[in-house]
């Protein structure tokens, strides 16, 4: 477990820079004998971290419809809010596939990229322009932070599912990217 929760830091701080080292680094605890011979050490951080990425983003983009006053920003939020809950649904299923413990340890962890409830409560204090900005601001560093943790499981992750999910997050980001640059 620590193993892995360590192994989920270097990921979620150095990005693909750390993609060597996670490649040998496995959990302490295997979870289930079918799960340790398809999951990777890499593949169960990257499965944790975004699941708590993901989750740890909607309360903010919920606010979205109330508080902001741009048509842009509320598409950016949607197609966001879209992708990320499509993703839950995967990420959760492979959760269970891999035999991951419910308690989740990235959950809560300030990491690049993570909507804190700090965040949300901060947000929740904005309107208008200043809303739309904050907003804008965390959803590219959760899309940029997202982007650097699948570029880490497409090179070092070793469970096929778990690498065509972050595939998909990084042709997903791109495209959020994109709506993102054509409202600024």
């Amino acid at each position: 477990m620590l193993a892995r929760l360590l192994l989920g830091l270097m990921l979620a701080l150095g990005g693909p820079a750390v993609s060597g080292c996670a490649r040998s680094a496995e959990p302490a605890t295997a979870p289930t004998p079918t799960a340790a011979t398809q999951f990777g050490g890499t593949d169960l951080a990257w499965i944790e971290i975004n699941i708590a990425m993901d989750e740890q983003l909607l309360p903010l983009l919920g606010l979205v419809p109330s508080r902001s006053g741009s048509a842009g920003v509320q598409a950016v939020a949607s197609q966001v809010q879209a992708v990320t809950t499509a993703e839950l649904t995967e990420l959760r299923a492979l959760h269970d596939q891999a035999g991951l413990p419910s308690a989740n340890p990235h959950e809560g962890m300030p990491m690049p990229g993570m909507v804190t409830p700090d965040d949300v409560a901060k947000a929740q204090s904005l309107t208008g322009k200043e809303f739309d900005a904050f907003v804008v601001k965390a959803i590219e560093a959760h899309v940029e932070q997202s982007q650097n943790l699948a570029e880490s499981e497409d090179k070092s992750g070793v469970e096929p599912q778990t690498r065509t999910l972050a595939l998909q997050v990084l042709r997903t980001r791109a495209e959020v990217m994109s709506t993102i640059n054509s409202i600024s």
